[in-house]
């Protein structure tokens, strides 16, 4: 119970990473703000945080509306108190061919997953500066790197971790740690739509060889998320199986 009674909000967490992060981090005692576009999805992960014994609420957002993002906060203050932690998770994909990609599909992408991401983190730093306290996790990828047909998300992940190194060092002296992860092939419901050539293709690049699992990052983000972590900030934390090294 490393977290107990610390309030969370975790962006995009009505499936797939998202989920497995709020699921840990409510597992280790957080009051869990599950904030998800999707009301079914998010309000099913709430359900299944109080089946088993912990706390939770629900809200719609779409963290590219800067209105939302405050109501959010505003959510999570009347639910449980002052924000403690958050967890930058949200993110879509539209992937293409840089030659065919359209300008929706390149504006679509930079701001859900990092222009909302900045409406968020701008929105916690204030609120935590003045606290004195805060652990802020982006979730970044390890496409930041660059991937192939992923021109849009792999600029948008760039700049999370360039946002989360620079709100680092801003934020370090006011008790508030920021830190990213990035996760590499995780079975989630979108990965399992790749096709299987695709999939064993990826797991060959996999020093230990097997896919990765939501709660694999939900533990690394835990981990970041709490006291233990007092000392870690503006690291960049690859949640791989050693897809890269």
């Amino acid at each position: 119970m490393r977290l107990k009674d610390k309030v969370a909000i975790v962006t995009g967490s009505g499936r797939g990473i998202g989920r497995g992060i709020a699921l840990k981090l409510a597992q280790e005692g957080a009051k869990v703000v599950v904030a998800d576009m999707v009301e079914q999805n998010g309000q099913k992960v709430v359900d299944e945080i109080k089946q088993n014994g912990g706390q939770a609420v629900f809200v719609q957002t779409d963290i590219s509306q800067k209105p939302q993002v405050e109501a959010m906060f505003a959510r999570a203050s009347s639910a449980f108190g002052p924000v403690d932690i958050l967890v930058n998770n949200a993110g879509i994909n539209r992937d293409s061919m840089l030659h065919k990609m359209t300008d929706e599909d390149w504006a679509k992408v930079i701001a859900v997953n990092l222009t909302g991401t900045f409406y968020c983190l701008r929105h916690a730093a204030q609120l935590m500066r003045e606290r004195g306290y805060g652990r802020i996790v982006n979730v970044a990828s390890m496409s930041w790197l660059g991937n192939f047909g992923q021109t849009n998300y792999a600029a948008a992940k760039a700049g999370v971790v360039g946002m989360t190194r620079t709100a680092a060092r801003e934020l370090a002296k006011k008790g508030v740690t920021v830190n990213a992860v990035n996760p590499g092939f995780i079975d989630t419901e979108m990965t399992r739509g790749v096709p299987e050539k695709a999939w064993n293709a990826m797991i060959d690049k996999i020093w230990m060889g097997r896919v990765g699992d939501p709660l694999d990052v939900g533990k690394v983000v835990a981990f970041l998320a709490s006291d233990e972590a007092a000392y870690v900030t503006g690291q960049i934390i690859d949640v791989s199986g050693g897809m890269v090294l």
